[in-house]
Order: C-alpha cells, then structure tokens, then sequence
C-alpha cells in the first residue's frame, strides 16, 4: 500500500447510520448527502478510512468496513455529546457563525467539553492515519483538531473545510476562547471556506488573532505556510438531473400536482427545521400575500417541507412551536374544506419524493437569514431539466453569489420578500426559461466531484 496516497477524512459523523428492522440485527447503510457521495470513490481510491461519531452516546463500536472504506467510531459520552455538540457547537458557535440570529450562548463547561472531544478526534485520526498520509478535516464542530493533530502526527498533509459561513471578526471576537479556535484551525496546511468574503473574514482573524501574517491567500505560521482560500462546494449535478427524468419521478410529481390541484401554482419551501432558514418569515411574507388578496389560495398553494434537527436543542423546539404556528393560522384563515393552503411536513423525504416535489413546484423559495451554501437551492435548479421554474433565493446564501439569474431577495424584509414571491408567480414562461437556463449552466458547470478534487489537488500539490 502507498502511503503517501492514503486518505483519512474526519468529520463529526461516520458516512453510515445502524438501521434496524423488525426481527432483523441492525445493520450499517451509507448516509444520504453529498459529501459523502462526493468522499466514497476518493476513499477507495486512495487507501481511505473515516473517522467520526458513530450518533449514539457510549463507548464506539469496533472499527468495521464499509464498501470498502476503513470506519473508525468515536466513543463519546452523554456528558460530552451534550456540552461539545448539543451545546457548544450548536448554541455557541452555530448561531454565532451565522450573523448571531439568536443569541449566542458562552459557558466554560460546554467549552472544556469541546476541547476534550476534538482531542478525541485528533488522537484517533494519529493513531490510524498512514505515515505521511492526507488528512482531510471537515467543519465547526472539529476546529481544534488540525493543531492538535499537528502536535502529535507533524509527518501529515493537513486540510481543513468549513461548511458554513465564518463570521467577520468583530462578531467572533465575542468568544471568549477565539485565539484557542484560530490557532487550531491554523493547524492545517489548507483552509477552504464556502466563498470569497468567508476566506476574507478567516484571513482577517488568523492575522489578528491567531499570529498569521501575510494579506493574500498565502498566510505564514511561524515557518509554515497555510492557504485560506474560497472553495464552493456543489452537488451531484448528473444524478439529480438523471433521476428527474425518471418515469417513477415524473408520475410522482404528476401525483403530486394533482392531489395540490392542477390549477393551482405551487410554492415550495425545504429546510432544515432551523432558526436560520427563515422559515418563519416567508410564512409571514405568504400570509400577507393572501391577506392583501394578490394572491388566491383557490389559485396558489405553498408547501413547507422541515426536515428535523437537532430537537434536544431548545432552540430547535422553539422554532418548530413558530413554524407550525404559523401554518395553522394560515391554514385556519385561509384554507377551506378540501382545499389547504398551506401543506406541512415535518419529516425527511427519500431522494425520488425529493427530486418530484422540486419538478412539481412553480417556484422554489430558499429564504436562509444566513447560510454558507444552500445545496437545496441548486438541487431544484439541478431537477429542473424542462428549464422552467423561478427560484426566489436569499441574498444571504452562499449561493447567492454564483446564482445570480434567481430572483434574490433580503430575508429580513417583509415587503420585498412579497414582492419578489409574487413577482416569481408571474414571470412569463420565457422569462422562466431564460433565467433557468443561466441557473443550470452555472450549477452544471462545477459538480461536487469536481469540488473535492480541487480541494485534495490544491492540498496535495
């Protein structure tokens, strides 16, 4: 075996959840997303193992093997599944990273535990990764690992990405323990964040606060050199646009449409059941639509799919109190018998559900406050093969930058979010067709495959 082309990627979970049936022992699948389908060829192309939580609090299942990868489980306590993820990552630094929408919250305890489970990570990625092997260590909720993986393993190729937005400085310097996280980010040879003004902000706090000096994307750490650079992450392009044109999907979406009401335009809004994804206010923005009567809802319907998350958070409760709300107050104000206004789903969608309900839709809205990227918004661009649809995208998305045929939108104002989601319902088939087209070049022109290589090219080279 070469080592010098040996992988290990650490990220906060294993790309495998334990499925169990009835009368069956539990067994081990591959985890939906695209960094995982993006990772998976790499891996078994080079050697590849993974390092990560395996979702249950406990000691860690042995290290096991899946299609060929090397898995290998983080053991992690109540205690620390609590204080380093529960609330650490996801009430300090989650809404902190993303423009402080709510309030961050800062306590030692929940800080000790977060070091204590990146040390963790790091001695489990030192012991298993090859001599002189490629170490590839993904987003918030690892930041001390590529130091203290340095500290222990110097002989390793380090590359750190952040898949969500990193704040200016003058909103990160409210943490009290901002050195500590920049010296441990600046362990890695490579840093890549979701877009140019994230890389910016890094730079600007490795200089300030973690001893960096240099202006470009070439920044010097005592006698190393670290690259902080923008690098968009995509999708799998192919095979959204693949299973679109299945006939399983195209009768799904035929059904849904039907059972929606075949004269009535579709709104669709997926999330995650977030406090960033401005769920609430598009709501808010539909509501008044229909109370204004520019809208009819015998003529419209919206359809709100919230994936769950993170539900031991209280935030992540309160917001799903908000969101569900608000949707039984338009649809007790609007709906009639047989005729809803506002259909909601609280649940996960199996990928062909997914892909019809983005072709059923006339218009897409992804409304995030703040968001790194948003694969959601070009996911429906990417299904979208018949170039018709309008996107009604956040100015504040990542990809916002590179989609710029959308009709952007400022999430925080009311009046402009109706105007833009009523202006999305009227837009002329042409229109439609012209700005999709724009959209689809843009997406199809760098797939997620093509990010990840980029990434371990520029890391490796």
């Amino acid at each position: 075996m070469s080592t010098k082309k040996s992988l290990v990627v650490v990220a906060n979970r294993l790309p495998v959840h334990r499925v169990s049936s009835r009368g069956q022992r539990a067994r081990w699948e591959t985890s939906p997303g695209g960094l995982v389908a993006a990772l998976t060829p790499i891996l078994k192309g080079r050697s590849g193992s993974w390092v990560g939580w395996a979702g249950t609090a406990g000691g860690a299942p042995r290290r096991f093997t899946h299609q060929g990868i090397a898995l290998h489980p983080i053991g992690l306590s109540r205690q620390l599944v609590e204080g380093f993820y529960e609330r650490f990552s996801n009430r300090t630094l989650w809404p902190l990273y993303h423009d402080v929408v709510r309030r961050p919250e800062f306590h030692r305890g929940w800080w000790k535990d977060y070091r204590e489970a990146n040390t963790r990570f790091a001695e489990m990625t030192a012991k298993v990764a090859p001599r002189r092997a490629t170490v590839w260590v993904h987003d918030y909720q690892l930041q001390l690992v590529p130091q203290l993986l340095r500290t222990l393993r110097p002989d390793l190729r380090i590359g750190y990405f952040l898949h969500i937005p990193f704040p200016p400085l003058e909103l990160l310097a409210q943490l009290p323990w901002r050195r500590e996280l920049m010296e441990g980010l600046l362990g890695a040879d490579l840093i890549g964040l979701q877009t140019k003004d994230d890389a910016r902000n890094m730079r600007r706090a490795a200089v300030r606060l973690g001893g960096a000096h240099g202006r470009g994307e070439d920044l010097a750490v005592g006698e190393r050199r670290v690259r902080v650079a923008a690098y968009p992450i995509s999708i799998d392009v192919a095979s959204f646009e693949t299973l679109a044109d299945t006939p399983v999907v195209l009768a799904k979406s035929f059904a849904f449409r039907r059972r929606l009401g075949l004269d009535r335009q579709v709104i669709l809004g997926i999330d995650r059941l977030d406090y960033t994804k401005g769920i609430d206010t598009r709501l808010r923005a539909y509501e008044e639509l229909l109370a204004s009567g520019r809208v009819d809802p015998a003529r419209a319907v919206f359809v709100q799919v919230a994936v769950p998350s993170r539900e031991r958070v209280e935030e992540y409760a309160e917001i799903r109190e908000e969101v569900e709300g608000w949707v039984g107050r338009i649809n007790g104000r609007f709906s009639t018998v047989g005729l809803t206004t506002v259909h909601y789903l609280r649940r996960s969608l199996n990928p062909e559900d997914l892909v019809a309900l983005y072709r059923a839709a006339d218009v897409m809205v992804v409304t995030p406050y703040r968001d790194g990227m948003n694969l959601v918004a070009k996911e429906y661009v990417a299904s979208r093969t018949d170039n018709t649809g309008a996107l009604v995208l956040s100015e504040f998305a990542g990809a916002a930058r590179s989609l710029t045929a959308a009709l952007q939108v400022n999430p925080h104002d009311i009046d402009g979010m109706e105007d833009t989601i009523h202006r999305a319902m009227h837009l002329t088939v042409e229109e439609q067709r012209q700005r999709m087209r724009s959209l689809r070049r843009v997406v199809r022109r760098h797939n997620v495959h093509d990010w990840a290589n980029r990434f371990l090219g520029d890391l490796t080279g």
